[in-house]
């Protein structure tokens, strides 16, 4: 079994989910049940799915969830695109929370190829 606060993923993307959830404090009222309710879920679905992939016996079953960890995550980065251009967000912020996404990203990506094993042919 994996320890998941080992992995500077889990802690990058635990880091983001806070921030979202202090910018979405920000946004307005109305949008509570709309964009806020759906950044604050992408924004905790890559941690938990990374965390529950960790506990998972196989490396298949792992790298399974870290794919769903990483729809999330190119989720959330369309949710900052809307954000901004609904001026949610400023410039600055939208670049700060697209860089450490995109960090997120490629770690996701990189660690999923390292799991997958080769198909042999018979």
């Amino acid at each position: 079994m994996r320890d998941f606060k080992k992995y500077d993923v889990w802690r990058l993307s635990h880091d983001l989910c806070l921030d979202i959830y202090r910018i979405t404090d920000s946004f307005p009222a109305s949008e509570k049940y709309q964009l806020i309710s759906q950044m604050q879920r992408a924004a905790y679905s890559i941690p938990s799915n990374f965390s529950e992939g960790c506990g998972r016996d196989s490396d298949r079953d792992f790298n399974r969830f870290i794919q769903i960890a990483l729809g999330s995550a190119h989720e959330l980065e369309y949710f900052f695109i809307l954000a901004r251009d609904l001026s949610f967000i400023d410039d600055k912020n939208f670049d700060i929370l697209t860089f450490n996404v995109n960090e997120i990203k490629k770690k996701l990506f990189n660690l999923s190829k390292r799991l997958k094993v080769p198909v042999e042919k018979n």
